[in-house]
């Protein structure tokens, strides 16, 4: 069968890209926006990508559509495709049909650290020799691919919230029917789908409820959204974690790259990975608990947890030159930007820590957390805004209030110049973005080879 894929670039379709061609479909695709590490990874893997929109891509008919959430009434491949009756299907609808049929599921759902906590619960059970399949929305580095099939009945998902397509405003993880599931944390975001933090708890309840009472929810003791969520009504056993909860940590390292594991109050053993932060802990101890309820021991998670890689873009090491080094970091929400920037802080001491960051998520450009970003870059040492294009509101008041240095800049080459200029050794930079950023990135790394080489 072939499947063309409109907005394949995307993480989520990207992944399914993969898995469609895994099953023996032919597999192409479109996408108005084509940038690693998603586009080099299809192209990787042999699959036929077309920029932009035009009907063109979809003559001769191919037998399905599957149309991304990104996508809406008016683009012109959409058009064709309704115009002309070909089949089509969301993402989420497709995967559950095809692939996550009669598997053993386990969700990964929260505003943070989805993708890293899916990509360590894959390597958790890939460590046990239980060869999951999965879909990540990233690219973990310890498989180098965001999706496969797997060998086994076990199938991890990062469960996105964000809406499913244009004609299905259902949330994707409503599609997916896990056995076990992560309920990793829960804030307000996607302010272009969801008007407030009580309709996205709302969708996460509709999660619950396809649960069963053999399965299992895991989610922290103190997150009061979780806490509503569960509140509504629950018909499986849950396990919690964090302070209070039946999984805990207590570290014996300041930076959480060791720390002791506790089940029940009963020390299960003593974690020691390359991750810091406390986010990353708490990522580690919700893993840890849905491993063990598909078979892995508490003993053997903490061992694999020594071998994890984090996914690409982040906190992702771009190059280290003259004890400069440069990071690639997905970060695109208050939350998100604070714990990764005071998670590095507590590994670098006083070290120079320069944030270049671009707010370009949805809910960013809208502003709604406008008034939480001054105090997100906290435990940096500067802080680099950049203005895109298309931003509906000032970045100079988040500069006003910054609680460091802080500045707006408009012109991506002006601020390589600058940081580069500006770097020494012991000078750590991390770019946060969760897009291409005007190809940032190697530019940045270019410019700190040819200066500091």
């Amino acid at each position: 069968m072939h499947l063309h894929i409109l907005g394949i670039c995307g993480t989520f379709m990207g992944s399914l890209a993969l898995l469609a061609r895994d099953l023996g479909h032919q597999v192409s695709g479109s996408d108005a926006n084509v940038y690693p590490p998603m586009s080099t990874q299809l192209e990787a893997q042999g699959i036929q990508l077309m920029e932009g929109y035009s009907p063109e891509h979809l003559d001769p008919a191919p037998d399905l559509v599957i149309i991304g959430n990104a996508l809406s009434r008016g683009n012109p491949a959409v058009e064709h495709v309704l115009d002309k009756g070909i089949p089509y299907v969301s993402g989420p609808e497709w995967l559950a049909r095809h692939v996550l049929q009669d598997r053993w599921v386990l969700a990964v759902a929260g505003t943070h650290g989805k993708t890293t906590t899916s990509s360590l619960l894959a390597w958790l059970l890939e460590d046990a020799g239980m060869a999951p399949g999965f879909l990540i929305g990233g690219v973990p580095q310890n498989f180098g691919i965001s999706a496969r099939l797997g060998d086994t009945p076990f199938f991890v998902v990062e469960a996105d919230e964000y809406d499913s397509a244009f004609f299905d405003k259902r949330s994707k993880f409503v599609h997916y029917r896990p056995r076990t599931a992560i309920l990793n944390n829960l804030e307000f975001d996607h302010a272009d789908i969801f008007p407030d933090l009580a309709a996205i708890e709302r969708q996460f309840h509709h999660l619950i409820r396809t649960v069963p009472a053999s399965g299992l929810i895991i989610y922290p003791q103190q997150e009061p959204a979780l806490q509503r969520v569960i509140d509504m009504g629950c018909w499986t056993p849950c396990q919690t974690t964090g302070e209070g909860g039946n999984w805990q940590a207590r570290l014996l390292a300041e930076d959480g790259s060791r720390f002791e594991v506790w089940l029940d109050g009963e020390l299960q053993g003593v974690a020691e990975w390359s991750q810091t932060g406390a986010h990353s802990v708490a990522n580690a101890l919700t893993a840890l608990a849905a491993a063990r309820h598909v078979g892995v021991t508490p003993q053997q998670g903490i061992a694999a947890l020594a071998g994890f890689a984090s996914p690409k873009r982040r906190m992702e090491k771009l190059i280290e030159i003259n004890d400069i080094i440069l990071y690639d970091d997905f970060a695109h929400h208050p939350t998100a930007i604070a714990t990764t920037l005071a998670g590095l802080r507590a590994q670098i001491g006083e070290q120079q820590l320069i944030a270049v960051i671009e707010p370009r998520s949805n809910t960013m450009r809208l502003g709604s957390h406008m008034a939480a970003l001054p105090a997100s870059v906290r435990g940096a040492s500067e802080v680099i805004w950049y203005q895109p294009a298309g931003l509906d509101w000032s970045l100079d008041s988040v500069v006003e209030q910054s609680p460091v240095p802080a500045q707006v800049a408009t012109d991506i080459d002006a601020i390589i110049d600058q940081v580069v200029t500006r770097a020494a050794p012991g000078t750590r930079i991390v770019i946060m973005s969760n897009g291409g950023f005007g190809g940032i990135h190697q530019k940045m790394k270019r410019a700190l080879e040819i200066r500091h080489g």
